[in-house]
């Protein structure tokens, strides 16, 4: 590499750390405390001042992760780049007017060990509220949602662990999908059935099969969700493994769309992910999408980027022979083994 290749390749180091950065700085917050900032906090910031709620956030998230606007290039950049884009206060009316909220008739139930239950976000409770945002530079930003008053929201729990939801990153990272669905639609994992009740309100979809793995979770389905369904005509439940029904069945099939929604979270939708794109040809005729792609590439990368700066720091003769080369193999996430 030259001069000006090696000053990018830094810049992009940086760029990464952050990400990691920022990445590590919510987490920690979501599963620690993400009940810290109050409907008290936000009004006493907002009296007698010209800042807005969502400035407010922004001023005690900085408070909580000890960043300081003007203490420095790092902080400053994490401020202005990450967690100011980042930020946004949620309309709970977009939700609970979502067709599925209202038509769906969901109770709380227990089927053996698994159940379905109403849960609660107390407001400026934090969420994540949609896919992740990746820019031009590879700065990733992941969007945090707060509600100005309580939102409900179901979820199936197993053993009372939380396994399913339907909250506002469930409801808006589906949007395109549904957008997209047309015609003989498939689905790959079932959970509270909302993509598959969005899509079969679809005009120009014929019939939507959903692929899922748990009898369980099919009983709780088809028992107390399925018959609040408009039109349960259009669906069909199989119970198989999704990539063994990928690899076998589905080339038979010929799907117009599949929307892939198998995994709780970019971490064990990672590898899932990977799985499944090394098995789209097989259906050639069938649109693929997938749930929170953007966070399952940035996984991906993140690991590429770290293998190929590992070669870069050992000087090794496998190391991209330019900026431009580096930046063609980390784009190619999919082509690498985790």
């Amino acid at each position: 590499m030259n001069y000006s290749d090696i000053e990018k390749l830094k810049r992009l180091r940086a760029t990464f750390d952050l990400n990691y950065k920022l990445t590590g700085l919510y987490a920690n917050y979501l599963s620690a405390f993400p009940d810290i900032i109050s409907e008290d906090l936000v009004n006493t910031l907002c009296e007698g001042s010209d800042i807005t709620k969502e400035e407010a956030i922004i001023a005690l998230l900085c408070e909580i992760f000890h960043l300081d606007d003007a203490s420095g290039t790092e902080d400053r950049r994490l401020i202005r780049e990450y967690i100011r884009p980042s930020v946004r206060i949620l309309n709970t009316a977009k939700y609970t007017e979502n067709p599925y909220y209202k038509n769906i008739a969901l109770k709380d139930v227990k089927i053996d060990n698994w159940e379905i239950k109403w849960e609660y976000y107390p407001p400026y409770r934090a969420a994540i509220c949609h896919d992740m945002i990746i820019n031009s530079d590879f700065s990733e930003i992941p969007p945090l949602g707060f509600f100005t008053e309580g939102f409900h929201f179901p979820a199936v729990l197993e053993d009372g662990n939380e396994w399913m939801t339907l909250t506002p990153v469930d409801i808006d990272t589906c949007d395109d999908a549904i957008d997209y669905a047309h015609g003989k639609v498939v689905t790959f994992g079932l959970g509270l059935g909302y993509f598959a009740y969005m899509v079969s309100e679809k005009e120009n979809v014929e019939s939507v099969t959903v692929i899922e793995k748990s009898e369980k979770v099919i009983k709780l389905f088809s028992e107390r969700i399925l018959p609040s369904f408009k039109h349960p005509e259009k669906i069909r439940i199989i119970n198989e493994d999704a990539f063994i029904y990928a690899e076998r069945q589905m080339p038979k099939e010929n799907y117009d769309y599949a929307f892939v929604d198998t995994w709780r979270d970019a971490s064990d939708g990672a590898p899932m992910y990977k799985r499944m794109k090394a098995l789209e040809h097989l259906s050639k005729n069938t649109k693929f999408d997938y749930w929170i792609e953007n966070f399952l590439v940035s996984r991906l990368r993140a690991i590429k980027f770290e293998e190929l700066w590992q070669l870069y720091e050992s000087g090794s003769e496998d190391m991209p022979k330019s900026y431009y080369e580096f930046i063609e193999r980390l784009n190619d996430v999919n082509g690498t083994d985790i």
